[in-house]
């Protein structure tokens, strides 16, 4: 095939590299390096429909490297076995040419050009992620695919590169593993050392943005140059790297300066407990391919290192049979083997469909491009490949299990399933500890089987074996330590007005104290090791700094934390970290009050006036519901009208003291009286506890009742200079900043609720509870109204994503267990007698929401027995025949007379009607009974009732 481009796309794409090429060409023509300006067909392509007796294929790669010694071997014996296949090819002889790249992008450029002088259908390789940018240009323009088996380089894509095929898994995943492996162990920050070329630069870009999805980054990035590395430089790169924080390094490199990093690492006391090395697939294809020195195994000892996956078959253990037998076990097989041995049946299946369809390899040569003026690039001997595009297709298409496992490009042209390996340097060997793929992340389980199941990436479904870290240990390391760079941390601390208990300066020092710097000071002791700090002031010192400031400088950096008396509110917790809260918090009202005496009218305010209208509408309704239930048989709720009237009150208050002469006879009356009394048994219960209080307990008033009122009241209300509260209170409750009046001290405090709203003062403070505890502890003569509104804590604020906030967060809980936290609460929070003796004034009287469900039970009850009874009427009237009286009448006020009548008419109680059936009618009971009834005149409701 001779050399063709497209002058047109050369332009858009790398005119650059086209100009360099085409100033080549008379130079190599001269040392014979020059593609030849002619068009070299297949010997058998004048017949297109017979297939060639040779196919040539081209391989471009480092021979004497890690991958390219494997890799050579790896394709020869590849070639053989699909050359003794007649199944694949069907009598084409598969023909691989190699080429020394040597690691260079000028050379595999060159030895691209001289395949252009053969008639190669596809080139496998090169290795080199820097190599495969400049080849894919040359690819693009000839339209003859490339096939890589080693560049990972994620940039290298199909958009930009479509003739570039890889055959391996991009550092897109690669990079993708490390991220999930570095947040499942919960680590936020890492290093990362990377070779200063496409392959390290555009990898660890990947790493970049994969930890930044799971909330991590790379805090520091250290580049090593490509080519020959010098071992100075190497160490002054990795002290820079030991002044860091993180102590999670990922090394993306190459072998050579791969091992150099490790060995001045070893050097630097790098490589022992509290290191965390993770090394890419570079390291694992050394391991598996070559014997390492025990002084060399000794430095790895404890790095975690990916491999890529490829599942067992029997396939592939036929092949290491057969690659041991090759080599002599003196070359191992890696991954990247395997690959490049698969690359070759790809390209034989991809050649076998292209010659099915009549494809054949031949080049066109574009006479337009001749170039006539002196100095010529011998732009006549341009020519393309005619059916690239049909054999990528082809390529593109492959499907068929190869070593490596399944062999299918998906939408990208990336390789299905991705998946790797995660090995632990153990001993004088590794330690496969679990394995990471894209469909479900880490696991213990090879991915294959996994396959089978529902995707679950959850976290709780991530796992890994033990890790043997460096130090031989097999505690997770922190992580992270504080750099040893002599800066110490800045921590801010507010600078106070009021309120100094809780944090204030100390007078001729730097230092500070009080109850937030004692707890911090005791919590930082607990931690397993040194933190080097010193205090900032943060405030003017004349009134209260705003800590929601305090809190931004730490979001920006000027300050590395803050303690003090901060609560952590919402705002607050979306821009930076808080500790475990070490003290409570909510917010209060506190009011002025006044003493309550007893007086005449004491006993009515148990209850408040809804209560004991509602209490009294119940005892009449019940008392009528009663009668209608007993009128008709019971004769103590018959009578004149004004008798029963009176009946009815009698009954309904005598069940006040539970002393009701009148008997129930009816099932009905007794249950609505049953729970009635009940009813009254609970609310005369709390009227008895509620007045006792009243009449022996101390009672305070005040006509603030808590925020509610507070809210649609007029008065004004206090709050401390800094606080939070001046926000909650205008932006969630609702209130006109003209209401609030600053004030920043508990002097300010107690002069204000003294004037009150009228004289210029306020009304009410609103403030955290722990101040409103030191305030009340001197002033007895406020007290806390209403209930907390609100509910939070005071933290210590530092960075997001910061270690020490999550430490520091254990040593408080330490504290609170072991009860120094109350000591230290205590040691600052005295009270006095006056602080918390009824410091909460409780306004609110016995109301109906806290009987609301008594009355609706008893409502219910009544409802249900009047039902049933007006029910058992009606069925009696239907059954009944009527009167002669009703039935001249109208039909329907002769029935509503019909049914007034069955209300009001006498019927024998059940008791009367046994005695009859048993023949006890004559008995002197009965008869004094029979006579008192003549006796008592009948009310009837009817005006024609016969009684």
């Amino acid at each position: 095939m001779s050399l063709s481009f497209s002058l047109q796309q050369s332009r858009d794409s790398h005119p650059f590299l086209l100009l360099i090429i085409f100033k080549l060409l008379p130079i190599l023509a001269d040392s014979g390096l020059a593609p030849q300006a002619t068009v070299s067909v297949s010997a058998a392509a004048n017949v297109s429909s017979s297939r060639p007796s040779v196919a040539n294929i081209g391989a471009i790669f480092t021979f004497n490297s890690t991958i390219g010694r494997v890799a050579k071997i790896a394709m020869e014996q590849a070639v053989k076995d699909v050359n003794a296949n007649t199944s694949i090819l069907h009598g084409t002889k598969l023909v691989l040419q190699m080429q020394d790249s040597n690691c260079s992008g000028f050379m595999g450029m060159v030895q691209s050009l001289r395949f252009m002088e053969t008639d190669v259908a596809a080139i496998i390789g090169p290795q080199s992620s820097v190599v495969a940018h400049i080849i894919s240009h040359v690819a693009n323009e000839l339209r003859v695919p490339l096939v890589s088996f080693a560049a990972t380089d994620p940039t290298l894509t199909s958009l930009q590169f479509p003739f570039f095929v890889r055959t391996t898994q991009s550092d897109l995943y690669q990079m993708t593993a490390v991220a999930e492996i570095i947040d499942y162990y919960g680590w936020k920050e890492v290093i990362a050392i990377y070779l200063d070329d496409d392959y390290g630069r555009n990898g660890v870009s990947v790493l970049d943005d994969q930890l930044a999805a799971r909330r991590c980054k790379i805090s520091y990035k250290a580049a090593i140059k490509s080519g020959s590395v010098d071992r100075g430089e190497i160490t002054n790169l990795l002290v820079q790297v030991a002044l860091m924080q993180s102590r999670i390094i990922v090394l993306h490199t190459n072998p050579d300066s791969g091992f150099m990093v490790f060995n001045v690492a070893h050097y630097l006391g790098m490589t022992t407990n509290g290191f965390v090395w993770i090394a890419t697939d570079w390291l694992s294809s050394v391991l598996d391919s070559t014997s390492l020195p025990s002084e060399t195994m000794d430095i790895l000892q404890g790095v975690l290192v990916l491999r890529q996956h490829t599942p067992d078959s029997d396939r592939k253990k036929s092949f290491i049979s057969t690659w041991n037998k090759l080599t002599g076990g003196s070359l191992g097989l890696h991954s990247y083997g395997l690959y490049a041995y698969d690359s070759v049946f790809l390209l034989a299946h991809a050649l076998d469909a292209f010659f099915s369809q009549g494809g054949i390899v031949s080049c066109t040569n574009y006479t337009s491009l001749r170039d006539d003026k002196p100095g010529g690039l011998n732009l006549d001997a341009m020519s393309i490949f005619d059916n690239g595009t049909l054999l990528l297709k082809n390529i593109e298409q492959s499907d068929f299990l190869g070593l490596t496992g399944h062999v299918k490009f998906a939408s990208d042209r990336c390789l299905v399933r991705p998946a790797y390996d995660v090995i632990n340097v153990v001993g004088t060997g590794i330690h496969r500890v679990g394995y990471w793929s894209n469909y479900s992340g880490l696991s213990i389980v090879p991915p294959e089987t996994l396959y089978a199941k529902p995707a679950n990436k959850s976290s709780a479904n991530q796992h890994l074996h033990s890790v043997i870290w460096p130090g031989d240990t097999l505690s997770k390391p922190r992580g992270w330590v504080f750099p040893n760079n002599g800066r110490q941390l800045r921590i801010g601390v507010p600078v106070r007005v009021g309120f100094r208990e809780f944090v204030s300066p100390v007078q001729g020092t730097d230092m500070f104290k009080g109850f937030s710097i004692d707890v911090f000071t005791a919590a930082v002791n607990l931690l397993p090791y040194a933190v080097p700090y010193h205090f900032v002031p943060f405030g003017s010192g004349r009134e209260n700094p705003s800590y929601t400031q305090l809190v931004n400088l730490i979001a920006t950096g000027y300050f590395d934390g803050a303690v003090g008396d901060i609560a952590i509110i919402t705002n607050r917790t979306k821009i930076v970290d808080f500790t475990q809260p070490y003290a409570a918090s909510g917010l209060v009202v506190v009011a002025p009050f006044k003493k309550i005496n007893s007086g005449g009218w004491s006993f009515l305010r148990p209850f408040t006036p809804l209560m004991w209208t509602v209490t009294a509408c119940f005892f009449f309704f019940v008392g009528i519901v009663v009668w209608i239930l007993e009128h008709r048989i019971n004769d103590e709720f018959r009578g004149p009208p004004k008798q029963q009237f009176i009946t009815i009150l009698w009954f309904s208050l005598s069940t006040l003291f539970f002393s009701h002469r009148e008997n129930t006879m009816s099932t009905l009356g007794r249950l609505v009286v049953l729970i009635w009394l009940f009813v009254v048994l609970i609310i005369n219960s709390s009227y008895t506890a509620s007045l006792t209080s009243i009449l022996t307990v101390q009672q305070l008033s005040s006509p603030i009742s808590g925020i509610d009122s507070l809210k649609n009241s007029n008065e004004h209300i206090g709050f401390q200079v800094g606080s939070f509260a001046e926000h909650y209170l205008v932006e969630d409750i609702g209130i006109s900043e003209n209401r609030l009046v600053r004030l920043g001290s508990p002097e300010a405090y107690a002069k204000a609720l003294q004037l009150g709203s009228k004289n210029g003062g306020v009304g009410a403070i609103v403030d955290e509870r722990p101040y409103i505890e030191i305030f009340l502890s001197t002033q007895c003569t406020f007290k806390i109204v209403g209930q907390e509104f609100t509910r939070s804590g005071w933290g210590f604020a530092f960075p997001r994503d910061s270690p020490l906030a999550v430490d520091l967060s254990t040593a408080i809980l330490q504290l609170s267990e072991t009860g120094d936290l109350q000591r230290i609460h205590d040691k600052w929070m005295t009270r006095s007698s006056c602080s918390l003796d009824n410091a909460e004034i409780d306004s609110d009287r016995l109301q109906l929401k806290s009987f609301w469900g008594l009355f609706l039970l008893c409502g219910l009850a009544c409802f249900i027995a009047l039902v049933i009874h007006f029910v058992q009427i009606m069925v009696r009237m239907w059954h009944a025949p009527p009167p002669e009286a009703a039935s001249n009448g109208s039909s329907i006020s002769g029935r509503f007379q019909r049914f007034l009548s069955l209300i009001d008419e006498k019927e024998e109680s059940p008791r009367s009607e046994r005695r009859k059936r048993n023949g006890d009618e004559g008995s002197a009971a009965d008869h004094q009974l029979d006579g008192r009834h003549t006796k008592r005149i009948q009310f009837d409701l009817t005006p024609n009732s016969n009684r």
